[in-house]
């Protein structure tokens, strides 16, 4: 039998052991020579922490294999250090890069993040709410202003900081756009172009508040023109490309077909885009189509979308910095608009000719 004496601190067979053995929080904080409290809020990336006491304990924690957020360190801190997003759907790129940028900010932090969706359904949202809630997250992230009253009561009543994202409530912190003005912003370009008919493909507007101030947007921007915008010219869809190919069908069946059309997200666009070439019609030409969200297929698809800029990545990191910091103790802004922009492409183009 082989007998191994451990000698330097830097033998791997040694710490391999060592590792097995004092992979604990005491053993953390007495290795980098602090408290366990100080160890634990070092591993939280606390602010009351001076940063070298931070990556002192961190490399320290690396060195013994010590896995923050087991049930011990979260009965002595009173923290699970996980955080709750609940989505509508994890089938959409939009969140997906939000999120992305989320669970990033919050793994540098010593956070997990705990993702759920609810598929665009207010009563799976109101039980998953409850169930992240039951599980003890330290804190929630929400999107839009829509929910039940049950869940209003919920997230209102908690002690922990809930954020409500893509939307505005002054119930809750919220960060967010300005949806109304997505659609405006949509809607006063293709006029600016000489546009008169228009049409638009949107989401269902059901528990989506986003996709109605999207219209809204759109109608305010016609009615500064004499424009109507009837319900007739709105085709509610699902978010997917044959929701756009579908809307647009619906659109080209008015006995006053649009010569420009104006699109919930990109998604939507791209199935318009798609439909329109089926058809034999020439984008811009023909028909002028603008998308919101700004995906990254819109730069590469022919002809390129024009769209309005969502910076969700950025919306994801500044809602980390908010709960990480409402976590911390400090105050932060009530509400948190996102900028937004038109980013002209191809897609867009002169309205047709007057007659007569």
């Amino acid at each position: 039998m082989r007998i191994h004496h451990c000698g330097a601190e830097s033998d791997p067979e040694c710490l391999a052991v060592k590792r097995q053995q004092r992979a604990t929080l005491q053993a953390v904080a007495q290795r980098a020579g602090v408290s366990p409290a100080t160890a634990s809020r070092a591993m939280a990336g606390a602010a009351i922490v001076h940063p070298d006491t931070i990556r002192r304990v961190r490399a320290a924690a690396e060195l013994l294999g010590y896995l923050p957020g087991g049930p011990a360190q979260a009965l002595a801190s009173g923290r699970t250090y996980t955080i709750g997003a609940i989505i509508p759907t994890l089938d959409h790129s939009i969140f997906a890069r939000a999120i992305q940028a989320l669970q990033t900010t919050l793994a540098r932090n010593g956070y997990q993040l705990l993702i759920a969706a609810h598929e665009y359904s207010a009563v799976e949202e109101a039980a998953l709410v409850r169930s992240m809630l039951g599980r003890g997250v330290d804190a929630l992230m929400l999107v839009g202003a829509d929910h039940l009253p049950e869940t209003w009561a919920l997230v209102t009543e908690t002690p922990i900081p809930v954020v409500l994202t893509w939307s505005f409530d002054g119930r809750l912190d919220s960060i967010g756009f300005d949806n109304a003005q997505a659609g405006y912003l949509a809607a006063r370009h293709l006029l600016a172009k000489g546009h008169r008919r228009f049409g638009m493909v949107s989401g269902f507007t059901q528990a989506n508040d986003r996709a109605r101030l999207r219209i809204d947007g759109v109608r305010r921007a016609l009615a500064a023109e004499g424009l109507e915008f009837s319900n007739a010219r709105v085709s509610q869809q699902p978010f997917s490309l044959a929701g756009g190919r579908a809307g647009l069908l619906q659109l080209l069946g008015l006995a006053e077909p649009p010569t420009a059309v104006v699109c919930g997200n990109d998604l939507l666009a791209v199935g318009v885009l798609l439909e329109a070439e089926q058809r034999g019609l020439t984008v811009p030409r023909d028909l002028s189509v603008v998308g919101i969200d700004n995906l990254e297929i819109a730069s590469h698809i022919a002809p390129s979308l024009t769209t309005i800029h969502l910076p969700t990545a950025e919306l994801g990191r500044e809602v980390a910095e908010h709960l990480l910091a409402r976590l911390r103790g400090e105050l932060r802004a009530r509400r948190t608009e996102m900028p937004i922009e038109l980013i002209e492409r191809r897609s867009s183009g002169p309205g047709p000719m007057p007659t007569g």
